[in-house]
């Protein structure tokens, strides 16, 4: 159980990376010309994308983390 969590902690760990560097990407891309239909750019809904996202990725990484800790916690 523990290796299957310690592998989907490592696949989240992944998708926050992921998140950051394309956030950062869309940061360093910025283009306030480009607008999208509700008038923002699409570079700043991006880069709002991808922080929710890795938002969303971290607290399931500590979630995981969580679950490995009190696993350990139960086994002693």
């Amino acid at each position: 159980m523990s290796s299957l969590l310690i592998l989907l902690l490592i696949v989240a760990m992944g998708f926050v990376v992921y998140a950051v560097v394309r956030g950062l990407h869309a940061f360093a891309n910025m283009k306030p010309d480009e607008v999208g239909e509700d008038g923002i750019p699409k570079s700043l809904a991006l880069q709002n994308k991808m922080m929710f996202s890795r938002i969303k990725w971290q607290a399931i990484a500590i979630l995981i983390v969580i679950l490995l800790l009190s696993g350990q916690a139960m086994s002693r």
